[in-house]
């Protein structure tokens, strides 16, 4: 009888699922040590959030055989360790998309209406009909910045209430965008300046860390409303609480903040801010469905059939994966630089493998580049199994080539396009560690990892020191730099590992000096 261990609460329908399976034991609330006792005998564990599965959890777990993730993330399960024993990671990535949609459109009208405002006054005895006059969804243009699963969901609904909908999302076609229906827009700019509504479904990353600021919002009508469902640090709250504070726009309708939970926040001093504690995903349903889905995920390892929510792929031989494994690590990374240069939406992906790679089955590398490729773009759920679909989806077109150069030994080159921009980059395995070999034709040697700077321009004199005075006037510190060219006074790149991120405003003064062509920030 295969035996399951359930260490976080879980809804009851995933529970039948699993006794259908097994001989089920709920035992929530465990010690790391209680837990490290129970799992040297159990085939399945189904956590949530609460239970770390860390190393020597796994390292314990003699039968262990799936891990299931009642969520998206699985921050909280060492993914790596799992792979190297074999066993399965599961989740359920698409659980809560429809709650966070529907709780963002619930927060729209509860904006629009004053809903929340009017209910205490109401309930304070007050009889107030003209305090609280709203405005109509119908008719109104929603701008919708992050086209992906929730933002999708967003964009159905929306569509019911009669809205017109514009989208910034520079990673998505304009072909996915037509079919929604949704208007992109080139410019975030555009998009708050057209918008009576706007809502956000996007990752936080150092990208887009207060993607609506001060100067966003100065752009905005006076009777817009911002929804913000998505991640704490989207918006600059210090700027948005000066502009409601000074009714520059209507109101803000917040699920979460850059502090959770908030502090002494100003915000929630303003009678135009409503708010809900993070609770998108919080609804019977989704509820429901993360604990099913992960459920059903593991019925189906166990039978050995194609579950579509693994997160990692631990089953091929192990000699197999260690010889690869390095080398996923490198696409993976090659991946993320390649979006975050192009920073729009890829269309064509070229990869060629030389070297003994040449002669691999190389799907795992191809999956590793994909999810490196989504990640940056992605609020959660992209994982080995379902980038290759992910990209598909996007239209992003992937080529696989081999060839007989041996100029690097077992080496990965990627060759890529947007809509207006075309990358390559090239790299390999150097002691045990990922090096990229090349950048645009540029012959460099870097270990990427931490804030990279990769500078275009052309080789004259003092055009490296500008940009390094540059710099060190915002106080962003250089910790290794290398330039590659082809021939003196040519086109050069310059590479720069630096200590800190660098704000948009560094990046235009670095684009103002002369002979500089291109400025790429890329954080890993």
């Amino acid at each position: 009888m295969v035996k399951i261990l359930v260490t976080d609460p879980l809804h009851e329908e995933a529970i039948k699922i699993l006794e259908e399976i097994g001989d089920v034991e709920i035992a929530t609330g465990l010690s790391k040590e209680e837990l490290l006792e129970k799992i040297k005998d159990v085939d399945v564990l189904v956590v949530r959030s609460g239970t770390k599965v860390t190393r020597d959890v796994i390292e314990k777990a003699e039968k262990l055989k799936v891990i299931g993730r009642a969520g998206v993330g699985v921050d909280n399960i060492d993914v790596d360790a799992a792979t190297e024993k074999g066993i399965i990671v599961v989740n359920a990535p698409d659980a809560s998309s429809i709650s966070v949609a529907e709780l963002t459109m619930g927060l729209m009208l509860a904006a629009a209406r004053n809903i929340p405002q009017a209910t205490a006054s109401l309930k304070r005895g007050e009889w107030d009909r003209k305090r609280f006059k709203g405005i109509e969804l119908y008719g109104k243009t929603l701008g919708v910045i992050g086209l992906g699963r929730i933002g999708q969901q967003v964009v159905k609904r929306a569509k019911a209430f009669g809205m017109n909908i514009i989208g910034y999302d520079p990673y998505i076609p304009k072909e996915v965008a037509e079919r929604l229906g949704v208007e992109l827009v080139d410019d975030i700019n555009e998009l708050c300046r057209r918008s009576d509504v706007i809502t956000l479904h996007v990752p936080l990353t150092p990208k887009t860390k207060h993607i609506i600021g001060k100067e966003q919002i100065a752009l905005m009508k006076k009777n817009a409303i911002i929804v913000n469902c998505a991640r704490g640090g989207l918006i600059d709250e210090k700027a948005l609480y000066e502009a409601l504070k000074n009714k520059k726009i209507r109101a803000a309708a917040l699920d979460v903040f850059e502090e959770e939970p908030p502090k002494n926040n100003p915000l929630l001093t303003l009678d135009n801010v409503i708010g809900t504690p993070h609770q998108g995903a919080s609804t019977e349903e989704a509820q429901k469905a993360a604990g099913t889905i992960v459920a059903e995920q593991i019925k189906k390892v166990l039978r050995g059939e194609l579950a579509e929510n693994v997160v990692n792929m631990p089953n091929i031989p192990q000699e197999k994966l260690g010889k690869l494994k390095p080398y996923m690590l490198l696409a993976e990374l090659m991946g993320n630089i390649v979006m975050q240069v192009l920073d729009g939406s890829v269309n064509r992906v070229e990869i060629t493998y030389s070297g003994e790679l040449s002669k691999e089955k190389t799907d795992l590398i191809k999956r590793a580049f994909l999810k490196g490729l989504l990640s940056p773009i992605l609020l959660a759920g992209i994982n080995l199994v379902n980038a290759p679909v992910i990209a598909k989806n996007r239209n992003i077109n992937v080529v696989e080539n081999t060839t007989s150069e041996e100029k690097y030994g077992n080496a990965i080159k990627i060759n890529a396009e947007s809509n207006n921009k075309k990358f390559s980059i090239v790299g390999s395995i150097i002691n045990n560690k990922p090096v990229i070999l090349e950048v645009d034709g540029y012959e460099v040697n870097f270990i990427p990892e931490g804030v990279l700077a990769i500078i275009k321009h052309i080789d004259r004199p003092g055009t490296i020191g500008k940009v390094c005075i540059t710099l060190g006037d915002y106080g962003i510190n250089i910790a290794s730099m290398q330039v590659g060219r082809k021939e003196p006074g040519g086109e050069s790149v310059m590479l720069l590992n630096l200590d800190h991120t660098v704000p948009d405003e560094v990046i235009e003064k670095i684009k103002e000096i002369p002979n500089i062509k291109d400025v790429a920030i890329v954080n890993l």
